[in-house]
């Protein structure tokens, strides 16, 4: 019996070997905002630290689509927290002076956002890594971000070039999403030879051996991908 994958779960582009950490978190979004009478400087500030606390965690339920969450009131908690976040970073990001580190984060939540299924998030998430790079165009993360959610999104050809320019810059797990990639575009020999140098540096991931295990004894094919 052969194995058929549906197009949204073939793009899966984060490796799988990871398990996801419990339930979703509780969080106050609006605490990311430090007013001046807390702040040392006496300026109004940003927390970051508070808001990688958050992306991480969301990162664990919803970095691929379909997301991941406990319980449905888990996943309705993290989509109204991205949109507060969303709204946020509207503001943030029309400084035109902004900072990779912002674009980078705002590049990722967009990216998640989208995944939970909130209008206009894949636009935002676009347009983020797309200023992230032309501002810093050999950015390891960015291209590899960009070409997950470019992947996720279904478009796997665009992805390509990003996640091989993120491998050339030393992200080794980028393997796995130009697998998936190059999956999605029906070349099966690319995509072994990628997944095969993902398991040198992974070795312990059981979900690539199923994927390669699949491939290889025919059972795996694609449906109705498209780019």
């Amino acid at each position: 019996m052969k194995t058929k994958i549906a197009r949204t779960f073939l793009i899966l582009c984060y490796p799988l070997a990871a398990a996801f950490g419990g339930s979703y978190g509780t969080y106050e979004p609006k605490r990311l905002l430090i007013p001046p009478e807390s702040s040392p400087n006496k300026k109004a500030s940003f927390d970051l630290k508070y808001l990688d606390q958050i992306l991480i965690d969301l990162v664990d339920h919803a970095r691929n689509y379909p997301t991941q969450f406990d319980s449905p009131q888990d996943k309705l908690r993290a989509t109204e927290d991205v949109k507060v976040l969303s709204k946020l970073f509207d503001i943030l990001l029309a400084n035109p002076n902004t900072t990779p580190g912002l674009l980078r984060r705002g590049g990722l939540l967009h990216s998640i956002g989208h995944n939970l299924d909130i209008q206009g998030e894949a636009q935002k998430a676009s347009d983020s890594f797309e200023r992230l790079l032309k501002m810093v165009p050999d950015d390891p993360q960015g291209n590899f971000m960009y070409g997950v959610f470019l992947g996720g999104s279904g478009r796997s050809a665009l992805a390509i070039p990003y996640l091989q320019k993120a491998l050339s810059l030393g992200v080794t797990d980028a393997n796995y999403s130009l697998g998936m990639s190059y999956l999605a575009l029906g070349d099966k020999s690319k995509a072994i030879s990628c997944f095969k140098q993902y398991k040198v540096t992974n070795p312990s991931d059981k979900s690539t051996d199923e994927i390669l295990t699949a491939i290889q004894n025919g059972r795996f094919v694609v449906k109705n991908t498209t780019n």
